[in-house]
């Protein structure tokens, strides 16, 4: 007698997410989110369009697959840097804040189509996104901790890492927009980067 593993319901569940994601996010950037439609997505990946919209509709799918990529760029960054600590200049801890943003505003700036419609999804508020809750909350944690090396007080290092992170917000979806480009952006984000600092540390 012999035995073939046997996948669990959920991990089957998930590998089918997986591919619907897959398929969709392929379709998506080849023919645009418009032109896109449910039937396609599930004949590119194979299932049904019952199976698609079990993962979700054409909105809800665009979201998954970017907090998907944001979520996989925390998780990684996490496990390389925790363990960083000491000091750091005015300078460096700048630099060491876009450095957790950088990443971010090239993805959005890979598709502009895409990143608008990601942009218009959640400005509607119709579907959540894990980039204004748990991934929001990890990012400011993030920023807070540079700014505390970089000799700020607990309460002034959390309001700057607040005041950074909804600036990077915004230029996000300005960025999402068209209205400036990824050069633009970087360099008005390191722009207010060094004015929290420096003010919160009252620096001249």
């Amino acid at each position: 007698m012999f035995s073939e593993p046997v996948q669990s319901r959920p991990a089957k569940r998930e590998a089918t997410r997986r591919k619907v994601l897959a398929a969709a996010e392929r379709l998506f950037r080849e023919q645009g989110f418009g032109a896109t439609t449910v039937r396609q997505i599930a004949a590119d990946a194979e299932v049904s369009t019952g199976t698609v919209m079990s993962v979700g509709d054409k909105d809800a799918l665009l979201v998954a697959i970017f907090d998907r990529w944001i979520d996989a760029v925390h998780r990684e960054r996490k496990s390389a840097d925790s363990a960083a600590s000491g000091p750091l200049t005015a300078d460096v801890a700048a630099q060491a804040v876009m450095a957790l943003f950088e990443p971010f505003i090239r993805y959005f700036t890979l598709d502009d189509e895409l990143s608008r419609e990601y942009a218009a999804i959640i400005v509607r508020g119709e579907r959540e996104s894990a980039i204004f809750k748990n991934l929001g909350l990890s990012l400011t944690a993030e920023i807070d901790a540079v700014l505390a090396r970089a000799g700020l007080t607990g309460v002034d290092a959390g309001r700057g890492a607040r005041i950074i992170y909804l600036s990077y917000l915004g230029l996000l979806m300005t960025v999402s927009n068209g209205a400036i480009s990824e050069h633009d952006a970087i360099g008005r984000l390191h722009e207010v980067i060094g004015f929290v600092i420096g003010h919160e540390r009252g620096d001249e």
